[in-house]
């Protein structure tokens, strides 16, 4: 959970590298809310046009996130968050940002800061 809430509370922020676990975690979490939201939407007749009043909701309030923990997740394997766009290829882009998403990030520090699975970078002091 505590990976979720680390998103959520990144929700703007573009900038840095998100491990895989975080980005996954992330996902997983909304999958699950998601699911449980569609089956309360078509118990209480909530779905308009296949469209969920409450997953809907919920899909716009994560979409910010969720796009900012995918260029994190992909600026630790060294690339742009611009490749979020390819996605919109249909299905061969859902399966390039898939494999994208799975890759080990670099193990150095890139362009877009360092590694995150590393302590505090070196030089940083850590006062209490």
């Amino acid at each position: 959970m505590t990976w979720y809430l680390k998103a959520l509370r990144q929700y703007s922020d573009f900038s840095g590298r998100a491990r895989r676990a975080e980005y996954w975690m992330f996902t997983l979490v909304n999958v699950i809310i998601s699911v449980l939201l569609t089956i309360i939407d078509a118990g209480f007749g909530l779905s308009l046009g296949g469209f969920g009043l409450l997953s809907g909701l919920f899909a716009l309030a994560v979409l910010l996130p969720s796009l900012a923990v995918g260029a994190r997740r992909l600026h630790d394997i060294g690339r742009t968050g611009w490749w979020q766009l390819i996605q919109l290829i249909p299905l061969i882009g859902a399966i390039v940002l898939i494999v994208f998403f799975a890759t080990e990030g670099r193990r150095e520090a890139n362009a877009y800061g360092p590694d995150p699975k590393t302590a505090p970078a070196a030089g940083t002091t850590i006062t209490c």
